[in-house]
């Protein structure tokens, strides 16, 4: 799950870790009044587009602005915009939140992170004196630069290893002395959180002397989440596909993908392969989408129109190994889907294991106009060839 920048910095004030001082904004009257607020102090702000995407500021939704005049003008452009990055895809995301911010004497811009290493079974930190670049590009053109600690799950983390990171940074002595305490509290924000990736890009050094998360996003580990209500209550449905949120109401694992062939798919290592086998056969899968080994009736029926409702699927494909998950079952939930809202589509149908020739009776029965195959093959072929 993810959640806003303003919402992640209030969780890392709650563990002592600075943050510029900002105020989250629903409208463009609260941001005036925002600005306002934050220029008695200092004429500096910055207005910030709050999208679930990285590259904000390449696509034009983040401005430094020195008068009320420029931070006004910003709101009116940034507010309600299509703010297209390169994680947004060309269709963007629309600005519905800002956040206001105060702005600050940068001295130097670092990269900061935690994140699962499944290779080690562990929890990784990374950072890197290029701050505001994407790590990726910094991996690419500059892999030495990136400094890697692990957090040992015996041991945890030791002093001696913010030392390390700090003196690779090449911090000052006030500095180095801060940065303990610093990751001290960004590695227990991790753990209590239950976090799945914490980066703050760029972490800042002031000409004050002090470190500041200038930006943060977080990502959290959803079997976590029953632990954080107060992290739940920050979801933005908003910025989530409404397909995606459907799918959550039936316990669906789906995600919306750029294809043409909707797959429905029990177990998601059958769901990649099924996804695998189409794409090697020329075509292009409109979703990932497991429907579970003990779906209902009612899920599958779900499921089944999910897909149907997606305008740019052109076939839908039907993948079912019957182990707890009963082939009949499957088929009549396809049958309901099918007699609730009709079907113009080509469908293909593979289904073998438990109750298999239940299950293709039933379909049989029906008089629907598909197509059953027993072979994986055979049905990623049938179905490319259907829709191209």
């Amino acid at each position: 799950m993810n959640i806003h920048e303003y919402q992640a910095k209030q969780i890392l004030s709650r563990y002592q870790i600075a943050t510029p001082l900002g105020i989250p904004a629903l409208s463009k009257e609260e941001a005036f009044k925002a600005v306002e607020r934050l220029q008695k102090d200092n004429p500096v702000v910055v207005v910030k587009a709050q999208i679930h995407a990285g590259g904000r500021g390449l696509g034009g939704g983040v401005r430094v602005c020195k008068t009320t005049k420029e931070a006004q003008k910003s709101i009116e452009d940034i507010f309600g915009m299509t703010l297209v990055t390169h994680q947004t895809g060309p269709q963007g995301k629309h600005v519905q939140r800002l956040l206001i911010e105060e702005g600050l004497d940068i001295d130097h811009e670092y990269y900061l992170s935690l994140t699962l290493n499944r290779d080690k079974n562990c929890v990784t930190i990374m950072a890197s004196t290029e701050g505001g670049m994407d790590i990726e590009t910094v991996a690419e053109q500059s892999p030495e630069k990136i400094i890697r600690e692990d957090i040992s799950p015996i041991t945890g983390w030791s002093a001696y290893q913010s030392r390390n990171i700090a003196f690779a940074l090449g911090l000052s002595k006030s500095l180095q002395k801060a940065f303990i305490p610093f990751m001290d509290n960004l590695v227990l924000c991790y753990m209590d959180m239950d976090c799945s990736m914490l980066e703050i890009n760029p972490l800042i050094s002031t000409k004050q002397d002090s470190l500041v998360a200038l930006d943060c996003k977080i990502n959290f580990d959803s079997n976590g989440l029953f632990r954080h209500p107060d992290v739940v209550d920050c979801r933005d449905l908003a910025e989530e596909e409404a397909s995606e949120i459907e799918a959550g109401k039936y316990d669906l694992s789906y995600i919306k993908l750029e294809g043409t062939i909707g797959c429905m798919v029990n177990g998601a290592g059958l769901a990649m392969s099924t996804m695998d086998i189409i794409k090697h056969h020329g075509g292009s899968p409109a979703n990932f989408l497991d429907v579970g080994g003990s779906a209902t009736k009612e899920k599958v029926t779900a499921a089944f129109k999910i897909i149907t409702q997606d305008p740019s699927v052109k076939g839908i494909f039907v993948n079912i190994f019957g182990g707890i998950m009963k082939c009949d079952t499957i088929a009549e939930g396809i049958v309901a889907a099918v007699n609730d809202i009709g079907l113009n589509l080509p469908l293909v149908v593979r289904l073998e294991g438990t109750n298999v020739d239940l299950g293709k009776k039933y379909l049989s029965d029906s008089n629907l106009d598909l197509v059953v195959v027993s072979d994986l093959t055979e049905g990623a072929t049938e179905i490319v060839k259907r829709t191209t």
